[in-house]
């Protein structure tokens, strides 16, 4: 066992009460340290050494994910929200040699076997070499090609879970609520091991439950419910998702009074969501990290909280950036990508802008997305669609500049029915609050929304942009004239 893994399960073993639980079923600290160990000791006796988890969110997920941790074997989460040949496509990457999941068509087609109870094997055609130390392979689902694995030692891992768990310390978390799928690196880091580290109780609902549904889509009463059942402490939320709750609360729909931290990353947040939120009373906490990091790297929280900013450095890393404004980062980081050179160097490139002020961490964009207008001002798109979809009629914006003297939005309306006359009015609401070239000068209602099964977003909602202006050059370029 690795010796950061090792110190994890000690502090465990100082645990008492309930650790997780899925429904009326509840698994004390004693009997998750039982779990953990008898599946680890079977896999050992399989012999497997690269592990897919093909699980839907609940007691199986964590068990089987701890035993992997325990029995210092590679564990690779299989994403549902992955298309097929995605998932195909990690399966084979990988090398792995045992799904943990039900047969399927995909995993007859690559070759896996049933051997024992939800288990199964096969000999993979190639296995490309890890680096040393590595114990999770997670794909970033990206915005073109195919996912990169990233690989991560258990020291990356439970070095940023730690510093959560600290972070979090004021706000006594004792019971967590996982709404993320845990095959989302910052759930499985930040919502299952950093409260177990806190001897809290991790409270595991099949994702369907919490309202998830399909690759993309998402019930909102469904999470409401489970909200109302589960009275949590803590939650991780993505920014639509705290979007959705801000206004159901707005229109009346009572929250939990037991919500003492709620975390929000994974996407730019307009600081007039994290304004209506404060109005609520919502103790949201903005955060910001990458998979390459093993998750978070800077976060708000209740003693350092900054809005419009992602919060401080955690205790784990360094931050500096580049003459150009990247944001760097030293400290726990992946190992390498699958299959590329490893990494050489000790700060890691994020590929973000941003810029700090009295410590706190200040987003731009991302830099490969960033564009040059005809007058030479550059600007990042996700800061001014991030404002766009703030207005309630926009639900999902794109924004085209590259060399031209004007900025055009593709614009998804909420909902079908309104009129060119609303969104107009919520595009000059934002325009109100951005520097003239930073403006959405020109705005085209979209034909349909934007979704993995157009190729116009990932199934996890980020946007394919080269497929957008592929898509929309000719509708652009007929606005300008």
């Amino acid at each position: 066992m690795q010796p950061a893994a090792e110190r994890f399960f000690r502090a465990l073993d100082q645990h008492s009460g309930i650790a997780l639980s899925e429904g009326p079923r509840q698994l004390s600290y004693a009997e998750l340290r039982h779990e953990v160990g008898a599946r680890a000791g079977q896999l050992e006796q399989l012999g497997v050494q690269r592990v897919a988890l093909a699980l839907d969110n609940g007691l199986e997920w964590a068990l089987w994910d701890l035993a992997l941790l325990r029995a210092g074997l590679v564990c690779v989460p299989l994403p549902g929200f992955f298309s097929p040949a995605q998932q195909e496509h990690v399966l084979n990457h990988a090398g792995i040699d045992c799904l943990i999941g039900a047969a399927s068509p995909l995993s007859e087609r690559c070759g896996f076997r049933p051997t024992a109870a939800g288990l199964l094997q096969r000999e993979p055609q190639a296995v490309t070499p890890v680096p040393a130390g590595t114990l999770k392979l997670t794909y970033t689902s990206g915005t073109t090609g195919q996912p990169k694995g990233v690989c991560l030692d258990a020291h990356a891992q439970l070095a940023v879970a730690e510093s959560l768990w600290q972070a979090s310390l004021p706000c006594e978390v004792r019971q967590h609520l996982c709404v993320l799928p845990l095959a989302t690196l910052l759930e499985n880091i930040a919502g299952l091991y950093a409260p177990l580290l806190a001897g809290a109780r991790v409270e595991l609902r099949p994702l369907a439950e919490i309202g998830f549904s399909g690759a993309a889509g998402f019930e909102l009463p469904h999470l409401l419910a489970t909200l109302q059942a589960s009275q949590p402490h803590s939650l991780i939320l993505l920014p639509q998702l705290l979007l959705a709750l801000v206004s159901a609360a707005e229109q009346g729909v009572p929250l939990p009074a037991s919500l003492r931290f709620i975390a929000v990353g994974g996407g730019r947040v307009a600081p007039q969501l994290l304004e209506r939120a404060e109005r609520l009373g919502l103790p949201v906490f903005e955060g910001y990290g990458l998979s390459e990091c093993a998750s978070v790297v800077c976060l708000n929280t209740p003693e350092a909280r900054r809005i419009g900013t992602v919060g401080r450095p955690l205790p784990h890393v360094e931050l500096r950036l580049a003459d150009d404004g990247e944001v760097l980062v030293r400290g726990p980081h992946m190992l390498g990508y699958l299959g590329e050179p490893p990494l050489t160097g000790d700060w890691l490139a994020t590929g973000d802008l941003g810029h700090v002020e009295d410590g706190f961490l200040i987003l731009h964009g991302r830099k490969k997305h960033q564009f040059v207008t005809a007058y030479g001002r550059n600007v990042n798109p996700e800061w001014v669609e991030a404002e766009l979809v703030q207005q309630a009629p926009i639900a999902q914006a794109w924004l085209h500049g590259e060399a031209l003297a004007q900025n055009v939005a593709v614009l998804v309306p909420r909902r079908a029915e309104l009129s060119d006359a609303e969104l107009q009015a919520a595009v000059e609401r934002v325009n109100a609050g951005l520097p003239d070239y930073a403006r959405v000068h020109h705005w085209l209602r979209a034909a349909e929304p934007f979704s993995a099964s157009n190729g116009l977003a990932t199934a996890n909602g980020r946007l394919h942009r080269d497929a957008l202006l592929s898509h929309y050059q000719a509708a652009v370029a007929a606005a300008l004239s």
